[in-house]
C-alpha cells in the first residue's frame, strides 16, 4: 500500500514505521442526519421492549386487561343507573323532570368519579398481584435457567428433576433432562475416543519414524532408497502434525482443566524466542509492543494460540515482508493482535480461515505447509477461554488477527487503552 492511499471499505490500514503501538481495528461510520436520529429513537424503543423481562411483560399484560374489562364495567355502571334514575323520574311532569335533571347529572358525575378512583386503585393492586403471581408461575423456569448456567461439561450429571403438575413446564424440564443424558454420554465418549486416539494414533507413527531413521543411518544405503526414506521421513511427519493438531483441536474445544493467572506478554515473549530462529530465517521484518495484559486461562492453551498466529504470519508471508505483534489492553480487555503482510485476500473468505483444513490459497489438499488447523485451533482456545477472535484483510495484502479475552476477576487496575 502506498504512502498517503486510503485503505479501501473492509480492510485495515497497514502499521507504519513508528506506530507499532496503535491497534489495527475498522473504521465505522455512524448515520447523520434526521434519518439517523430516527433510527436511533427506534433503535432505542426496539432495545427497551426487548429488555423487558418476560414476567414483566407478563404483568402488562395482566393490566391491561384488567383495566379494559374496569373500564367496560365504569361505562356499563353508567348505563345502568342513568337508566333506573330515569325510570323513577319518569312519572314526575315535565317541570319536575326539569328541576331533579341538575341532581341526576350530579349523582352520575359521583358516580363516575368514584367507580374511576376505585378502578385505579383496584387496578394498581392487581397489577402488584399479578406480578407475584408471574413470578410464582415463572419459578420453574427460573429454577432451570439456574441449572442450565451452572452446566459445564464436567457437570451434565446435574439433573433439573423437577416436581409438581405434569404441564407444559414439567415436559420442558423432562425434555432438558433427556437432552443433558444424551450430552453427557456424548462428552464422556469424546473424552474417551481422544484419550484411545493420542495412543492409538501416535505410536504407530513413532514406530515408523523410528524404522526409518535406523534403516536411513545404514552407511551402505543407495541414494535412491535414501531420497525415498527421507520422503517418507517428511510424510510421516506431516501426519504427525495432522494428528497432534487434531488432538489439541479436541482438547481445546473442551472446559479448562487449569485456570491460571497469565500475562500474555510474557507468553508472547516466550513464542517469539522459541521461534527466534524461524524468524531470523525467512528474513521477515519483527515488530513488536508488548504490554501488561492479565488473564486468566491455561497457560499452554494461550501458548498454544500465540505460536499458532505468529507461525501462521511466518508461513503466508510474502519475500521482505513484515509482522507486528502487540499486546496490552484493547477496548478495555486483554487483547493480543499479529498483523502481517501477504497474499490479498477478500474479506468474504475470512471466515472460512477458521475452518479446518482451510488454509488461505483456498487449497483443502496440499499439506506442505500446515495441517490447515492453526486458526482452528485458535478459535476453539479463544471460545474456551469465552474471549472473543477478530481477523481482518490488511491493504496492500496480508491479515490482522485479533483476540480479546475476559478481564480477570478482581482486576481493579487496569492500563489505559491504546489507540
Amino acid at each position: 500500500m502506498r504512502p498517503g492511499e486510503r485503505p479501501e471499505p473492509g480492510q485495515v490500514e497497514p502499521t507504519r514505521p513508528g506506530d507499532t503501538g496503535t491497534w489495527r481495528s475498522l473504521n465505522s461510520v455512524a448515520p447523520s442526519g434526521s434519518g439517523g436520529e430516527r433510527s436511533t429513537a427506534h433503535a432505542t424503543v426496539h432495545r427497551f421492549t426487548d429488555n423487558l423481562s418476560l414476567r414483566a411483560r407478563l404483568t402488562l399484560i395482566y393490566g391491561m386487561l384488567f383495566f379494559a374489562a374496569g373500564s367496560l364495567l365504569v361505562l356499563v355502571n353508567y348505563l345502568v343507573v342513568a337508566v333506573l334514575l330515569n325510570a323513577l323520574l319518569s312519572e314526575e311532569s315535565p317541570a319536575e323532570l326539569i328541576e331533579n335533571s341538575h341532581y341526576i347529572e350530579q349523582v352520575l358525575t359521583h358516580v363516575t368519579r368514584f367507580s374511576l378512583l376505585a378502578l385505579f386503585l383496584v387496578g394498581l393492586l392487581a397489577v402488584a398481584l399479578g406480578y407475584a403471581v408471574a413470578g410464582r408461575a415463572l419459578s420453574p423456569l427460573q429454577k432451570i435457567t439456574r441449572i442450565a448456567r451452572r452446566l459445564s461439561e464436567r457437570s451434565l450429571h446435574e439433573r433439573i428433576a423437577l416436581s409438581g403438575p405434569d404441564d407444559e413446564i414439567r415436559e420442558l424440564a423432562d425434555t432438558f433432562d433427556g437432552m443433558l443424558e444424551r450430552l453427557d454420554r456424548a462428552f464422556d465418549g469424546q473424552r474417551r475416543f481422544v484419550a484411545n486416539a493420542s495412543h492409538e494414533l501416535r505410536t504407530p507413527l513413532a514406530i515408523n519414524r523410528t524404522l526409518l531413521e535406523v534403516a536411513l543411518s545404514a552407511p551402505d544405503v543407495s541414494p535412491d532408497l535414501r531420497t525415498v526414506g527421507q520422503t517418507l521421513l517428511e510424510t510421516n511427519a506431516r501426519h504427525e502434525r495432522l494428528i497432534d493438531g487434531l488432538l489439541f483441536l479436541a482438547k481445546s474445544d473442551r472446559e479448562l482443566e487449569v485456570k491460571a493467572r497469565v500475562d500474555l506478554s510474557e507468553v508472547v515473549t516466550t513464542v517469539l524466542s522459541q521461534l527466534s530462529g524461524a524468524i531470523d530465517e525467512s528474513g521477515l521484518s519483527l515488530r513488536q509492543d508488548l504490554r501488561p495484559a492479565p488473564v486468566t486461562g491455561d497457560p499452554v492453551l494461550l501458548e498454544r494460540l500465540v505460536a499458532n498466529l505468529v507461525e501462521n504470519a511466518l508461513k503466508y508471508n510474502v519475500d521482505e515482508g513484515e509482522i507486528t505483534v502487540r499486546s496490552g489492553m484493547y477496548e478495555g480487555m486483554p487483547a493480543v493482535q499479529v498483523e502481517n503482510s501477504g497474499k490479498v485476500i477478500p474479506a468474504y473468505e475470512i471466515e472460512g480461515l477458521f475452518e479446518p483444513f482451510r488454509r488461505g490459497s483456498g487449497d483443502r489438499v496440499g499439506s506442505g505447509r500446515s495441517a490447515g488447523l492453526g486458526l482452528s485451533i485458535v478459535r476453539s482456545v479463544v471460545r474456551a477461554h469465552e474471549g472473543v477472535v477478530t481477523a481482518w484483510p490488511r491493504a496492500g495484502g496480508g491479515l490482522v488477527v485479533t483476540v480479546c479475552l475476559p478481564v480477570p476477576p478482581g482486576n481493579g487496575t487496569e492500563p489505559a487503552e491504546r489507540r
